[in-house]
């Protein structure tokens, strides 16, 4: 089984790339966006590695070459084809987008962006969500070029969790205002808007509904 390989583009195809390994050149298939990452760079003679998902089925008899950057993002797609009706070829060709960005869209159940992926429409994107939503929040943290110094991924990852919490403080909020207290959606959100800028220390949806009442 080959799980990864290491070499130089010959060439792109429309769908992936010819990488030569030695004397043995595979035909490797890539998300769009990963396409269009390396034609970007002119990565074409230049050594390239990539983590592989090999498919092969009954229904598929003829092996498939699927390469990744990294094995989050491998991983991430193992996850994504758990979802029923969407296999391997069809979500390598939905990425169009990060997986980072995908699992974002999951975790916050948005339709509108799931439904701009390649081939995924209104119906495929609920059942993506309620497939995976919970499951793939560590996807979230975009992955850092190994160079780059670790105190620094520590702080990228850190900031985004925040962020991930406050936005979930923040919808619960939002809720309990319109569904019990009456306010209409747009106000709610403006609300909890003006009270997360006011006090950047909130971290609890009790402490965010004492800023807002202190201040409304």
């Amino acid at each position: 089984m080959i799980g990864y390989l290491e070499g130089t583009i010959l060439q792109f195809e429309s769908d992936g790339i010819l990488l030569l390994v030695g004397s043995v050149g595979y035909e490797v298939l890539l998300n769009p966006q990963m396409v269009e990452k390396l034609m970007s760079r002119e990565a074409t003679d230049k050594m390239i590695s990539l983590y592989i998902y090999y498919h092969q089925t009954e229904r598929q008899p003829k092996p498939v070459l699927i390469g990744f950057e990294s094995p989050d993002d491998k991983e991430f797609f193992q996850t994504f084809i758990t979802v029923d009706a969407i296999g391997p070829m069809k979500a390598v060709k939905a990425m169009t987008r990060p997986s980072s960005d995908i699992a974002r869209a999951i975790e916050t159940k948005d339709v509108s962006f799931l439904t701009g992926l390649s081939g995924v429409g209104q119906r495929t994107a609920e059942k993506i969500i309620a497939t995976l939503h919970g499951k793939v929040k560590k996807f979230m943290l975009v992955t850092k070029d190994e160079n780059q110094d670790k105190n620094q991924d520590k702080k990228e990852m850190k900031t985004e969790s925040f962020a991930f919490e406050m936005l979930d403080i923040g919808r619960q909020v939002e809720d309990v205002l319109v569904e019990q207290l009456g306010h209409s959606p747009a106000s709610a959100k403006r609300m909890v808007k003006e009270a997360l800028e006011a006090n950047d220390k909130i971290s609890t949806p009790e402490e965010l509904f004492d800023e807002i009442f202190g201040k409304n």
